[in-house]
């Protein structure tokens, strides 16, 4: 039973509906906002407003961008012949932070994970084999996380780029099994991309 009511409870409901935020939090998070300079709370929901309306998908890599492509597809200086392929745009900032890749990226937006539907039709699999194909790229990264989902999108991932004459590597271990990059400190992580292996399809 809501104990408040109006705007109040519409807003602890909202944020309760967010990952990560709990109803304790959401209400913690509602009074702050109420007691905050209205310009504060203002800037708050003009940068969630902004986000929704500004920010879309890639169009070569699937990262999130602000206009066509995002900044490391515009990026002349990032190495073309190198693909990391990542489940998440997230996983792109926890690769960037390690300092040790320079090459260009490939957002899957999910992995494989039949028990919930998602299969290679639901991922951006059909994409990353044409950019392969039309961008001269040699060494595909499979970046996944290192979780079952992530093993299974791997194999199955190396299975198709095998055959068409690549380098296909998958992050070295260093990164606990069932973890997700996105929580991974940067030299577990640096360390990971510098030990890659190859696969055998």
């Amino acid at each position: 039973m809501a104990v408040f009511s109006g705007p109040l409870q519409a807003l602890i409901d909202e944020l309760g509906r967010l990952p990560g935020i709990g109803p304790k939090s959401a209400q913690r998070i509602t009074f702050h906002l109420l007691k905050v300079a209205p310009e504060d709370a203002l800037r708050l929901s003009e940068a969630i407003v902004a986000v929704k309306e500004r920010i879309t998908l890639c169009t070569r890599c699937f990262n999130v961008a602000e206009g066509g492509l995002c900044a490391v597809c515009l990026d002349e200086r990032r190495d073309g012949t190198k693909l990391c392929v990542v489940e998440d745009p997230r996983d792109i900032a926890s690769v960037e932070k390690t300092g040790e890749y320079s090459g260009r990226y490939h957002v899957l937006q999910g992995a494989l994970n039949p028990i919930e539907g998602i299969g290679p039709e639901q991922l951006r699999v059909r994409e990353l084999l044409v950019r392969v194909e039309d961008e001269s790229v040699t060494e595909v990264i499979l970046c996944t996380n290192p979780n079952l989902e992530g093993e299974t999108t791997a194999m199955y991932l190396a299975r198709l780029l095998g055959p068409m004459g690549l380098t296909v590597t998958r992050i070295a271990s260093g990164l606990p099994v069932g973890g997700d990059l996105e929580y991974a400190d940067e030299l577990t992580l640096g360390r990971a991309l510098e030990g890659r292996r190859v696969i055998e399809a």
